[in-house]
């Protein structure tokens, strides 16, 4: 049984966490700078919570880290110094596999593209999980161990991982960002944001089956301008989401001009 410390009691390490318990892996302990977050995961996964990462276990076979982007180098630099030969493994999408270098001498990333939510149940076995490591003996213990959770492991290098995790920040976040920014113009008038929800679902069930390109409809794609100018009237006492409509209304019709362009070629 591998025995595994989880670094992180987020979103992510929650949603690792359950997965690993229920195909058999042993979590021996969870670490969280909050003691409340690490108990929290802890008593769902039944192992020890702590909250200073010098009482990290040296034994484990696995440490997987899923802590914010932005302490991952010196969660690293603490964790790894006496477990040298131990195998790491971090989660993120934007950061590079040769941050453990230096610091350990078996590692790699496993990365689930999808968003996460603790209060959310997810069949874990559907998430595509993209796997990198340093070497090939690693690479196959990260595969080995990636595939007991999901059907769908894949190989992939750090710049790529990149460029999808950036085009998973656009097709996730900020579209749903736009859901919010959407909820809050209806909230002003009084409206429920279920009024929009049969809409966002023919929206997703669009990108099954077609191109957003050529999927997109409104009147960025007709440069209606008179229907944009009134839009944009309506967010004067809005500055910022002023911007983000005139932006993006742009950037549709340009791509648009482009999907257009290229069908006149063929």
């Amino acid at each position: 049984m591998v025995r595994t410390v989880l670094l992180g009691a987020g979103n992510v390490a929650t949603h690792f966490g359950r997965a690993m318990k229920a195909n058999g892996f042993h979590v021996v302990q969870v670490y969280s700078r909050t003691i409340g977050s690490a108990r929290a995961l802890a008593d769902i996964l039944e192992c020890e919570a702590i909250n200073d990462i010098g009482q990290v276990l040296k034994d484990a076979d696995l440490y997987l880290l899923s802590v914010k982007d932005d302490a991952l180098a010196s969660v690293i630099a603490s964790v790894c110094k006496g477990r040298e030969e131990c195998l790491f493994v971090h989660t993120a999408g934007s950061i590079p596999m040769n941050v453990f270098e230096g610091h350990c001498k078996h590692y790699g990333v496993v990365y689930p593209l999808q968003t996460f939510s603790k209060e959310r149940s997810l069949n874990f076995r559907e998430i595509p999980l993209f796997v990198e490591a340093i070497n090939e003996d690693a690479l196959r213990h990260l595969e080995t161990f990636a595939k007991c959770l999901s059907e769908r492991v894949f190989r992939l290098s750090s710049p790529l991982r990149a460029k999808l995790h950036l085009s998973a920040v656009f097709g996730c976040n900020f579209v749903n960002h736009c859901y919010a920014l959407a909820g809050e113009v209806l909230k002003k008038s009084g409206l429920p944001f279920d009024t929009l929800l049969p809409l966002i679902d023919e929206t997703c069930r669009k990108a099954h089956e077609l191109s957003p390109v050529e999927a997109q409809t409104g009147p960025a794609v007709r440069w209606d301008e008179g229907v944009m100018r009134s839009h944009c009237e309506q967010l004067s006492d809005q500055p910022l989401w002023h911007e983000i409509y005139k932006t993006m209304s742009l950037s549709i019709h340009e791509l648009d001009k482009g999907r257009r362009a290229d069908n006149e070629m063929v």
